[in-house]
């Protein structure tokens, strides 16, 4: 009796033990199973989905992204235009032929006129501005644009690869360095250097003939047109040396050794086969040097003397720029009770805009009428 009931009471046991070790026969539910509720490890099914919700939601998000510079460019046009209105509205179409530039007397009762308020004898007018920022450019883009090229040509072509990897590291320092220690260096040695020595040799000498006459007269005292373009000529060389270098190492060697075997000297090659080759390149990054000269503000400030409401006269003469007149005059633009003072400066600020990007669509359009062909050795071979 005692072996049986032993016996029994084991086959009894067997049975409900089994399940909780192995998770079979009795249809009990499986631990590693899929729970649809969340609570279980997750299916393949799941990361698919989510994979293809990533690919659904990343073009849209590229597009946005993508569209983000032009919706910040209208939205800062959008901006100028608003708040340069009032000034539109009185200035006229004269503000761009006028010389002066009056605030009014500011203590005086606020007048209105075509709806909108101003001081009494308050004229604006940006001429000079305008072409003292188009002159300061050209002059810092012919002399810029000749010493970049030329600066890329011989660190790639003629340097030893050491030496070259020395005078690239000094054009990308040089590219850094901030406007204002540039601008006070010009205004501190450059420009006295300039009139003093330098401009005094042609300045007395040029026939005074109307086509010259704008190279004649004093030199002054090392602020003026002349500095400007100068400063501003070495703070865009660095911008075009180092694009154009960077251009210059993608021209194939096979091409241009295979210029020099049939006979062309070094400088004909450049001509013939490199310059070609790069041309479009080196148009797009004397348009970036352009669009740092046109914008530059605090260097031009402390070496062009910020002449508002006078015409440039000569080379040497002190003049503004659109940049350095907004730098210069909006503190006391805020004196204006009126706000005709600061929609003005609003209203140069858009003119600004406006030149830069008529610069940029007609540097576009030139890329495209000088592109070259596709063949590798470019035009003239």
């Amino acid at each position: 009796m005692t072996v049986g009931a032993t016996v029994s009471k084991t086959d009894t046991d067997l049975p409900t033990a089994a399940p909780s070790q192995s998770g079979g026969g009795g249809g009990g539910p499986d631990p590693g199973a899929h729970d649809p509720s969340g609570g279980g490890p997750a299916g393949p099914g799941a990361g698919q989905e989510k994979w293809w919700r990533g690919e659904r939601l990343g073009p849209q998000v590229l597009r946005v992204v993508t569209h983000l510079p032009l919706i910040v460019l209208v939205l800062i046009m959008a901006a100028l235009i608003w708040k340069a209105i009032p000034a539109i509205r009185y200035n006229g179409f004269g503000f761009f032929g006028r010389s002066v530039w009056n605030f009014g007397n500011l203590y005086a009762p606020i007048l209105h006129t075509h709806g909108v308020a101003h001081p009494p004898g308050a004229l604006y007018g940006a001429l000079p501005l305008i072409l003292g920022t188009i002159g300061s450019s050209a002059i810092a883009m012919v002399l810029a644009l000749p010493v970049g090229v030329g600066t890329a040509l011989v660190v790639v072509e003629k340097l030893p690869p050491r030496l070259s990897y020395g005078i690239g590291f000094c054009l990308e320092i040089l590219a850094g360095v901030p406007s204002v220690v540039i601008g006070l260096w010009g205004f501190l040695t450059l420009g006295p250097f300039l009139m003093h020595h330098v401009a005094t040799l042609w300045a007395n000498h040029v026939p005074d003939v109307p086509v010259l006459r704008f190279f004649r007269g004093p030199t002054g005292n090392g602020q003026g047109l002349l500095t400007s373009g100068v400063i501003l000529a070495m703070m865009i060389v660095p911008i075009i040396a180092a694009t154009t270098r960077d251009l210059l190492r993608q021209v194939p060697r096979g091409t241009v050794e295979g210029a020099v075997a049939l006979g062309m000297t070094d400088a004909e090659a450049a001509n013939t086969v490199t310059i070609p080759w790069v041309r479009s390149g080196v148009i797009g990054a004397s348009m970036l040097g352009l669009g740092r000269a046109l914008g530059e503000t605090i260097a031009v400030a402390m070496v062009s003397g910020v002449l508002v409401g006078s015409p440039i006269r000569s080379l040497y003469s002190a003049f503004s720029t659109i940049a350095a007149t907004i730098v210069s005059q909006l503190d006391g633009a805020f004196t204006d009770a009126s706000g005709l003072a600061v929609a003005t400066l609003a209203e140069l600020a858009l003119v600004l805009l406006v030149i830069t990007l008529l610069a940029n669509v007609g540097a576009r359009l030139l890329v495209r009428r000088v592109a070259t062909t596709a063949l590798p050795v470019g035009r003239g071979i």
